[in-house]
């Protein structure tokens, strides 16, 4: 089926319909977004509350502490985080008013920024870590098969696309 719709120049421009989601597809396209909206704010209430985290911050602290002598890009970083770039400058701005991280020229491009996690800051995600870990278990990784997480990996991995400047 198309339907005709005007062109930028008057004329009648033809359109294929959208193919409908089926039954299945609209369940598995729900489940996503329910992952996507839901699942985030169950992780980080308790960061909130035992950490003063959000899921962005921990996220950051994270990468930050499991990256090569802790230090990376701040596009990867915005990248790993799931985050712009403008949000996490102003997250690591935050940080380093607190110490916990401190920003510099890329040594080896100086287009580049890369960001460094201090003692302080390791300390900080190592503490809130197990609180993390713990809402994981009880919200992810108990409620699904070991299959279920394989399936789940395979389609984010196929699903997360990595920008051009990142690869």
């Amino acid at each position: 089926m198309t339907t005709a719709t005007p062109g930028s120049d008057g004329a009648s421009a033809e359109v294929a319909a959208p193919a409908w989601l089926n039954a299945e597809e609209k369940e598995a396209w729900t489940g996503l977004v329910s992952l996507i909206l839901l699942l985030p704010g169950r992780l980080e209430a308790p960061l909130q509350a035992e950490a003063g985290l959000t899921l962005f911050e921990y996220l950051v602290l994270s990468h930050l502490s499991e990256a090569p002598e802790r230090r990376i890009r701040m596009s990867e970083l915005a990248f790993l985080a799931n985050g712009s770039l403008s949000r996490l400058s102003n997250v690591v701005k935050r940080f380093e008013q607190r110490g916990w991280v401190t920003r510099a020229p890329d040594p080896d491009d100086g287009r580049y920024t890369v960001a460094s996690l201090t003692d302080s800051g390791y300390a900080t995600v190592v503490a809130a870590a197990p609180t993390h870990v713990r809402a994981v278990r009880e919200r992810f990784l108990d409620q699904v098969s070991a299959a279920d997480g394989r399936a789940l990996a395979r389609i984010a991995a196929k699903l997360r696309v990595r920008p051009a400047d990142l690869a």
